[in-house]
């Protein structure tokens, strides 16, 4: 089951309609802690669940199949792209290539990144999360378009490392 923009708005008018201060939300993939504070903003905290050692043997054999294929089509497009590093979107959500509609992209194809280069936005609940680059190198290649509904582990673009 895939959680869509949809059923994130609903929970998220859910949340501001009632008398709710925190929100937990854990499933195998990821890990969510909302809390409003005093100024009614929502505040977050995300944890990318990925560690198999984090799922009893049970759950991570059942679990296995279905995240191989999940991203399978990407997978074989890729396959030859190798040496370059994949930058992934922690969650799912809306990717956003700049700041604010109308100003200049994070990263362009030929930027060179490090590992701390904020590349794009994520938002997700009414709240954004910033994408870091995660290696060093330039970007060769953008594959998510500005303003896309993205999923979970979607590579958004490619970095080719430093030295490679």
């Amino acid at each position: 089951m895939k959680l869509t923009n949809e059923d994130v708005n609903e929970i998220l008018q859910l949340l501001d309609a009632g008398p709710f201060n925190e929100l937990n939300l854990q499933t195998l993939r990821f890990k969510l802690q909302l809390r409003r504070g005093s100024d009614g903003m929502w505040t977050q905290e995300a944890q990318i669940l990925s560690a198999p050692e984090l799922l009893s043997p049970a759950t991570a054999a059942a679990a296995a199949p279905a995240a191989s294929t999940a991203h399978a089509p990407a997978q074989a497009r890729h396959a030859e792209k190798e040496h370059l590093t994949p930058v992934r979107t922690p969650l799912l959500g809306t990717f956003y290539r700049a700041p604010k509609p109308g100003a200049p992209a994070f990263v362009e194809v030929g930027s060179r990144v490090g590992p701390d280069t904020l590349v794009g936005i994520v938002e997700t609940m009414k709240l954004m999360n910033s994408v870091y680059a995660g290696a060093a190198g330039t970007v060769v290649e953008i594959c998510a378009k500005d303003a896309a509904t993205v999923e979970h582990g979607e590579i958004l673009m490619f970095i080719e490392p430093e030295g490679a």
